[in-house]
């Protein structure tokens, strides 16, 4: 498959965590929210389970903090062609 999504290098060979989500200029400071999201039910559920994903939820809270603070601060609220964080 030539594209593969965020969801799905989440647990390949590159693992993908919170923070790299937080910062990624190539989304919106709402997908980065709905993907820390999805991150952290899919973290929460893992840890019931008796898994690991190499991240905890409280991560996840971080990097969604990290989100919104930067938005409060206009960061992130276009794309990346505005240059955002």
């Amino acid at each position: 498959m030539p594209f593969d999504s965020l969801e799905e290098r989440a647990g390949g060979k590159d693992k993908l965590l919170p923070m790299h989500i937080a910062h990624n200029s190539l989304l919106t400071a709402r997908e980065k929210i709905e993907l820390l999201n999805r991150m952290k039910a899919s973290a929460t559920g893992a840890l019931e389970d008796g898994g690991d994903l190499g991240f905890d939820p409280a991560e996840v809270d971080e990097a969604i903090e990290v989100v919104r603070r930067g938005v409060q601060e206009g960061v992130g609220t276009q794309t990346v062609l505005k240059g955002d964080f």
